[in-house]
């Protein structure tokens, strides 16, 4: 039952009334019915997880997240990690949560990992990481690509927060599951190119007000284009590593 993982579900279906939000879902039948899987989520904002976790419960499943460790440091971030099967990562030494987290897929667990790592100021897909391709290579389960869009306008980087009714739409899509098969590199590779077509076709089919902070600068919006997020994320990077050795 886990019933503190019942109580999150709850709260977040009441949460996603309060605030008036339509979530529209496409393709969850790709999600599988039982058994392990990967489930690969683009990474645009601070609440993707919500929508795409409201997404697996709709097939009656739960999605177990990996999550920065650093998170553990406020008590009640780390109450409900521990009892959640959330997957801390230590992002110095990630080799034990990626060993967890393999064991819960082999148990049968849907494990949702961002393979872009950080969220994408320019809301298009940066480069991935092959933890998503690996994990499903080891514990031999399929990778869903999995579409979050629209909930980056309640919160993402550089922007303030637009909490409360907002009545923002957002779609959750789900792509055929790809099978764990050829080199990690190849199947981050296949796993990039399902994800760009999936997610392609959810923003071209949401209305994007030109000029929009939110909307990427490929469909006429105003955010950053993947050369100016690199910019911006590297003296984010240099700022955050200035600030730790003066904490030493």
């Amino acid at each position: 039952m886990e019933p503190v993982f019942r109580t999150l579900e709850i709260t977040a279906t009441t949460a996603v009334r309060v605030t008036g939000a339509r979530i529209t879902y496409r393709g969850l039948q790709n999600i599988p019915a039982d058994g392990g899987a990967v489930i690969a989520i683009n990474h645009t904002g601070y609440f993707d997880w919500l929508p795409a976790a409201l997404g697996v419960m709709q097939r009656r499943r739960r999605l177990r997240f990996m999550i920065k460790s650093e998170m553990q440091r406020v008590k009640f971030v780390d109450f409900l990690i521990r009892h959640t099967k959330t997957i801390p990562v230590d992002r110095r030494a990630g080799a034990g949560a990626y060993a967890v987290a393999v064991a819960r897929l082999r148990e049968g667990e849907l494990v949702g990992v961002y393979p872009e790592a950080t969220i994408s100021r320019s809301f298009e897909l940066k480069d991935f990481k092959t933890g998503a391709a690996r994990m499903s290579l080891e514990a031999q389960v399929p990778i869903v690509p999995l579409i979050v869009w629209g909930a980056h306008r309640v919160w993402t980087k550089d922007h303030p927060r637009h909490l409360g009714r907002n009545k923002f739409p957002i779609t959750v899509a789900a792509g055929p599951p790809l099978a764990p098969a050829g080199s990690a590199e190849e199947l981050m590779r296949h796993l990039r190119a399902e994800m760009g077509e999936l997610l392609d076709e959810v923003q071209r089919s949401y209305d994007h007000p030109e000029g929009a902070y939110w909307v990427p600068r490929r469909l006429g919006g105003g955010a950053p284009t993947m050369e100016e997020a690199i910019v911006r994320e590297e003296a984010e990077l240099a700022e955050r590593a200035r600030r730790e050795l003066g904490d030493h």
